[in-house]
């Protein structure tokens, strides 16, 4: 599998006027094309979800009949009526199973097929902590701003994926690694970790892969949260508040927007970072580079703990001592279009948000006076 782009950014330079060019990519011209034929496929179903239980039978069915293998989460076949419709056992046995904590399928899938609403697209996104294969997302959930395809047409949808025939757009993710001091570790009053010698026995590091966002708050605490925000090492505010939003461009539509953030498409490079409910006029959203280093601390004279959750999972404490460093990850999650990544991306807009939607003025008759 390759992902194909037409048109590559570069910059070439005229030696005599020193003029500079730069030649912009158009995003409607990266292209999903295969290597050899795909003969494989994850389909990850939403759980505990009844109404998506004949469409994941259906396309369960016509995946078989291409003689694809399919991958399947053995919580999803161990749903009680799929486990008692006999018509289709013959096609379970045909399946290939794992479980999410156990089992690394990512060198086995050629792509993904998602069934629900853009949580499952994020759900598909935490399996695979390096490369993703290529996801096609049905909206068949609430929503619906992540998945473009209609499960109306799935049969000619799949075939034309499977045949190469589709434009990508390549999401990008945060490599957030979250260190923690450990229980027989202590801090002083300037914030300073404590040990018996040992430094580097007392922490641990633990790393995530986040489509959406990084969101750090104050949990249960009446206090504000209070947290210091470094940039490339360098403390640039502390953010007093509700807590603070770290995003991508994906994820800018999500939480973020709903904390006052801009929309950013997601062909763009930046992180963004948005401040919940801070205590302060001035602090507004911004966006910086992708390439940029961020970290995430707990001030030295903050009152309480925060807490930290990475696409809204995995919810933990922050305590003093504690770190959270954020950038752009080398593994983005390729997302199949429906049509091209800016056509896509308007019609979420528009058919999801609502965006820019307004009764329309009535225009004035020739005869009507303008004042």
């Amino acid at each position: 599998m390759k992902f194909n782009q037409c048109v590559q950014p570069q910059a070439p330079e005229n030696s005599d006027n020193k003029v500079w060019k730069w030649h912009i990519q158009d995003p409607a011209s990266q292209r999903l094309t295969w290597n050899k034929p795909p003969k494989s496929v994850l389909v990850i179903k939403k759980i505990q979800d009844a109404s998506l239980l004949q469409p994941f039978k259906e396309l369960c069915v016509f995946l078989t009949e291409k003689n694809m293998i399919v991958y399947v989460e053995r919580k999803v076949l161990a749903d009680p009526v799929i486990q008692a419709d006999e018509s289709f056992a013959a096609v379970i046995q045909k399946f290939c199973t794992f479980r999410e904590d156990l089992n690394d399928i990512s060198n086995r899938v050629d792509f993904i097929i998602c069934l629900g609403g853009d949580g499952t697209l994020l759900y598909a996104s935490s399996l695979f902590q390096k490369s993703v294969p290529p996801v096609m997302s049905f909206h068949l959930g609430s929503l619906g701003f992540l998945t473009p395809f209609n499960f109306d047409t799935y049969q000619s949808q799949v075939t034309q994926i499977i045949e190469g025939n589709a434009a990508i757009i390549l999401r990008s993710r945060l490599r957030v690694v979250k260190e923690s001091r450990e229980k027989n570790a202590r801090v002083d009053k300037k914030g300073i970790i404590m040990t018996n010698g040992d430094s580097e026995g007392s922490r641990k590091a633990m790393q995530y892969q986040v489509l959406n966002e990084v969101v750090v708050d104050r949990g249960p605490f009446s206090y504000l949260s209070n947290v210091d925000l470094f940039l490339d090492g360098h403390l640039i505010t502390t953010v007093q508040g509700d807590g603070v939003i770290v995003s991508t461009p994906t994820g800018s539509t999500a939480y973020a927007v709903a904390a006052g953030a801009s929309m950013i498409h997601p062909n763009v490079p930046a992180i963004m970072i948005t401040p919940i409910c801070p205590h302060s006029l001035s602090f507004r959203p911004i966006v910086v580079p992708a390439g940029v280093e961020l970290k995430i601390m707990l001030s030295r004279d903050s009152r309480n703990t925060a807490w930290v959750s990475f696409d809204g999972r995995k919810r933990q404490e922050i305590c003093h001592g504690d770190n959270i460093t954020i950038t752009t990850s080398c593994f983005p999650v390729p997302s199949i279009c429906f049509q091209d990544p800016v056509n896509d991306w308007f019609e979420s807009l528009a058919q999801c948000l609502h965006w820019n939607v307004r009764k329309k003025q009535n225009y004035l008759s020739s005869k009507e006076d303008v004042f």
